[in-house]
């Protein structure tokens, strides 16, 4: 399994008129949905399109999931209560690792935010 990478960047503004990270920060608190607003509102700052990119990639991809398990006879509500407690696990450390101003490539969605946040 590919381990997380994590990497601090030099402190500056975004286009929004916020400190990168904290802007880095809120593109996870609404989930996806904060995600699609920072990547349609950030021009300039990659730090900020990186994570609002990342956190669409995770986020929808773990609604999409769970959502589909849902569906499964006997184990669905448990397997849809697993997604939703990982979700709530990496919610947490995206929002700390953003607001400490890092770089946490997730293993896929990270490959895929850092491929299209240049």
């Amino acid at each position: 399994m590919a381990k997380s990478k994590s990497y601090r960047v030099s402190t500056s503004a975004s286009s929004t008129g916020m400190e990168e990270n904290v802007a880095g920060m809120l593109c996870y608190v609404l989930f996806f949905i904060t995600g699609i607003i920072f990547l349609i509102w950030e021009k300039k700052s990659r730090f900020v399109k990186f994570h609002a990119m990342q956190s669409l990639v995770l986020f929808g991809s773990l609604w999409i999931i769970g959502t589909v398990v849902g569906f499964v006879p006997l184990f669905g509500s448990m397997a849809r209560n697993v997604v939703g407690i990982v979700a709530l696990i990496l919610w947490i450390i995206l929002m700390v690792k953003a607001y400490q101003h890092e770089y946490f490539r997730l293993p896929i969605a990270g490959d895929i935010a850092d491929k299209s946040s240049r």
